[in-house]
């Protein structure tokens, strides 16, 4: 099968700074992806590199697209490397796009760090979320831990609440919020990524020390960390980030032979990488954990033609 291949650049601006122990972001760009096959039908995909996560740059994912030819096969899509794994999910799934389907998810929705948390958290909650995802390790703990006072004494006792510290934390401070999170557990959900990638051996002795359960995140940004991982006897939480883990195709093998408990995340993409990320996550997610794609609030809505007219404006 040989596809007509064109390809945009797209970006948009946060309505809030994203804040992370990795910095500020504030602009999502992406490449947005066409495939036309010799009927007519077209299919899309997204390319959503989250550099610092470890995946290609922008820069990189547009070099690749530049230097495609107009007309791409299989073949070519199934041989894109995996120093390119925006890339690699952005294709296989145009490959194998489907129709929008209404996902049988829950959803974690996503809160900004600091105190604009505890004023947040109850729209969400106005609108169905029940699980919540708060970012730390970005200001002083102390502070942060009066935060959090504040805020799991708000949230209703149904609710759950995950942290996710972008491996920001000492293995002291780690200690500190788990000693913390214990007393609050089962409304705790798991601690995602509190020390950095090469502090496997430590989260594993964390994760064996407290009751709140860790969750690995950047550790496992692409396929070949999480095999990595799996092997050196992770058993705890996975969360994966489809839109820059890679080959879809092999994503799937690998769940289908280890079975690991997962949570799909965002990457902050479009409804296109979306669509493809969540129809992973629906035939994947088990444990009934909430999907980490409660993040519409950090954009402004898009026109319901702007992928026709982000063709046009070329």
């Amino acid at each position: 099968m040989v596809y007509q291949f064109s390809f945009r650049y797209f970006s948009q601006k946060f309505t809030n700074p994203i804040i992370t122990n990795h910095g500020v972001w504030e602009t999502r760009e992406c490449i947005i992806i066409r495939l036309i096959d010799a009927k007519n039908n077209v299919s899309w995909g997204e390319i959503s590199p989250i550099s610092w996560f470890g995946s290609e740059t922008i820069k990189q994912a547009l070099d690749f697209c530049y230097q495609l030819p107009k007309a791409i096969t299989q073949e070519i899509i199934l041989a894109i490397p995996d120093n390119l794994p925006a890339c690699q999910f952005a294709f296989e799934s145009a490959l194998v796009m489907e129709k929008a389907t209404n996902f049988n998810l829950t959803y974690s929705g996503l809160l900004s760090a600091g105190k604009l948390a505890l004023n947040q958290w109850g729209n969400l909650w106005e609108q169905g979320y029940k699980t919540f995802k708060w970012k730390i390790a970005v200001d002083d703990i102390n502070q942060e831990l009066e935060i959090f006072d504040l805020l799991i004494s708000s949230l209703p006792i149904s609710a759950k609440l995950r942290l996710d510290a972008n491996g920001g934390l000492t293995y002291q401070e780690a200690e500190l919020w788990l000693q913390k999170c214990d007393q609050f557990l089962p409304k705790i959900e798991f601690i995602e990524q509190p020390l950095p990638v090469d502090k496997f051996t430590e989260m594993q002795e964390l994760s064996n020390s407290y009751f709140t359960p860790i969750a690995l995140d950047e550790s496992i940004a692409n396929l070949h960390q999480l095999e990595l991982c799996f092997q050196q006897g992770w058993r705890g939480i996975f969360v994966i980030k489809p839109g820059i883990v890679g080959s879809p195709f092999r994503l799937r093998e690998f769940w289908k032979k280890h079975q690991i408990d997962v949570v799909f995340s965002s990457v902050f993409e479009t409804e296109i990488g979306r669509q493809a990320a969540l129809q992973l996550a629906a035939e994947l997610s088990g444990n009934n954990r909430a999907v980490g794609f409660g993040i519409n609030h950090f954009f402004q809505l898009q026109e319901s033609n702007w992928l026709e007219s982000l063709w046009k404006t070329f």
